[in-house]
């Protein structure tokens, strides 16, 4: 393991791919299940503003930074520039069928603001940490197909497609987080890099659950018995919180990198399994 960029030989490869074009999905399209749909509806709410603002705050470093870094960052950023693009036609989709989501953009709008307004440093810590959520997401959703079993299978095709570039990428925040806190003591380090974890974590799910709240009151299901299905969902069967824990807490380990879990082989399975047909 190098100092910086992860494995040795580590490809990052943007796939310029499109997906559901011309389709229309069902307002409960995962199953018919209006709970799982807003927990995934909701996500999928954050991708195009959260990723720009990951992008943003990863390349202003890029001037001070050397290879590999530097060119791992300019892949990191067309990767999520696809992702941005291809959740922004899914979120249309959502709102073609019937959900009112321009309030949930404002209020992520303002969530990313608070970030911005903390500093240069303070941005990449908090995109270091976001990006540590959407690696384990992606590899707990890669490895348990009950997680994407009742989508339609564009979607389907979408959701693996992201994870595999998630878990690509997933050290280039990171990476670009030591490079730009090289000053600071290992110790120093540590506690910034971990008191922005505990903050991240707490902001992330507060507001994923406002969303969810918000899509669900559209459908006139806010209530105790969607919440029960939705801790069900994601502590039980299949139970993505569970799966996430153990990952989610190496984080606090003083030494840990993401690519201390080399996750690639996974990710590689799931391409194959996918015949990805890149876009024009």
């Amino acid at each position: 393991m190098r100092a910086f960029g992860g494995p040795a030989d580590l490809e990052i490869k943007p796939r310029n791919v499109e997906f559901g074009r011309g389709v229309n999905y069902e307002r409960w399209w995962c199953g018919g299940d209006p709970v799982v749909t807003a927990f995934f509806n909701a996500l999928s709410l954050t991708f195009p503003q959260g990723e720009s603002f990951f992008v943003n705050s990863v390349r202003r470093y890029l001037p001070e930074l050397s290879e590999p870094l530097r060119g791992q960052v300019e892949e990191f950023a067309q990767q999520e520039a696809y992702h941005s693009r291809e959740h922004m036609a899914f979120n249309r989709q959502v709102a073609a069928g019937g959900y009112e989501t321009k309030e949930i953009d404002a209020l992520i709008r303002k969530d990313i603001q608070v970030s911005k307004d903390a500093g240069p440093e303070v941005e990449l810590a908090v995109t270091a940490a976001l990006e540590h959520f959407t690696g384990i997401f992606a590899h707990a959703w890669l490895s348990d197909p009950r997680h994407f079993k009742d989508f339609p299978e564009d979607l389907r095709r979408l959701w693996q497609w992201h994870s595999i570039e998630e878990i690509e990428h997933k050290g280039v925040a990171f990476d670009t987080f030591l490079f730009a806190t090289r000053d600071l003591s290992p110790f120093k380090r540590w506690l910034f890099r971990t008191m922005v974890m505990g903050k991240v974590t707490f902001e992330f799910w507060k507001e994923r659950f406002r969303d969810i709240g918000l899509l669900l009151k559209q459908d006139g299901l806010d209530n105790a018995t969607s919440w029960r299905r939705l801790v069900g969902y994601l502590v039980a069967r299949p139970g993505l919180f569970r799966q996430v824990l153990g990952p989610y807490l190496a984080w606090y380990a003083p030494g840990f990198h993401p690519w201390r879990h080399d996750d690639r082989a996974l990710a590689a399975q799931a391409e194959a399994s996918l015949s990805l047909v890149l876009a024009r």
